[in-house]
């Protein structure tokens, strides 16, 4: 392999030493600390295991950190009401609605009732626009699209100028880090395209990509001749392709494959993240950074 691995198991690990020394100096000076609460509705085991991460991420960094768990029938109205609850709550920074939810509630709405001066994971339709217009307007980029550029930018590759392809055109992932690499400034400027499943040789676009993004949810998608050499390749895929036993412990865990042919993709290009350990770490990491950077705008800091 000649590729150099962006780990984000290992830049999660700077990136949260650096919270947690900004967290420790504004309780010193200001006396408080962010306040993050993560409303989770009913059971889902994988809710519940993303959750608990966070939660012990946030109570690491000495967060305020509240986790209100509802029942799965809880009313629409109901959950609408506890919004309003946090939002007029002065110790919460952040509000987080664990999805999926029931089927009875309407994620929209629900999401669009959040607070967007809490909103931290930037799903709210004013930070997308905040996010649209760039600069000084944006608040909280959503997460994932956020670690991605963090890891380009600590990776020392240069964006400014570069040409970025980014394969996928979700609202969570593609749409945003299209346009957060397009924006002026650091980690930034470059020159981006998305594509998609109706783009037409979908292979000659991703040939000249100095930066590769590709979030598309189909396993090996990329092939090794598709990527630029020297590339630097992000592959946000985290496909579950089947299972297999684990040496240490005997039980069944899922085998999991990015989009991108990594054994072969990693012999051409310069970067490359790999999966699981590559973008997935950096999701919750730059949650915590969305609502630190909350606190710090309460307090004008």
């Amino acid at each position: 392999m000649s590729a150099k691995l962006l780990k984000g198991t290992e830049i999660r690990e700077a990136l949260l030493a650096e919270i947690k020394q900004e967290v420790e100096a504004i309780k010193a000076a200001h006396g408080v600390v962010p306040g993050l609460v993560t409303i989770l509705v009913g059971s889902n085991p994988a809710s519940l295991s993303y959750v608990s991460l966070k939660i012990k991420t946030a109570h690491s960094l000495g967060f305020h950190e509240i986790q209100d768990s509802q029942p799965a029938d809880i009313s629409e109205a109901a959950l609408l009401a506890l919004l309003e609850k946090y939002k007029r709550d002065d110790t919460i920074h952040g509000i987080l609605v664990q999805l999926p939810l029931p089927p009875h509630i309407n994620e929209k709405k629900v999401l669009d009732a959040i607070d967007p001066d809490k909103d931290v994971d930037g799903f709210h339709p004013v930070n997308v626009g905040r996010l649209l217009i760039g600069g000084k307007e944006v608040k909280f980029p959503p997460c994932t699209p956020a670690g991605i550029q963090e890891m380009i930018r600590r990776s020392g590759v240069e964006t400014s100028g570069a040409e970025v392809v980014v394969v996928g055109r979700s609202n969570i992932v593609g749409k945003p880090i299209a346009n957060m690499l397009m924006q002026k400034g650091p980690g930034a400027n470059a020159t981006v395209t998305v594509v998609h499943t109706g783009t037409k040789n979908l292979a000659a676009h991703c040939q000249r990509a100095d930066i590769l993004i590709v979030a598309a949810g189909v396993p090996g998608l990329v092939k090794p001749e598709w990527i630029k050499p020297g590339a630097c390749v992000i592959d946000v895929g985290v496909n579950r392709v089947g299972e297999k036993t684990d040496e240490k412990t005997g039980r069944q865990v899922a085998i999991l494959r990015g989009d991108v042919d990594f054994d072969a993709a990693a012999k051409i290009a310069g970067f490359i993240t790999p999966v699981p350990g590559g973008v997935g770490p950096m999701t919750i990491t730059m949650l915590m950074r969305n609502t630190l950077n909350s606190l710090k705008f309460r307090l004008g800091i």
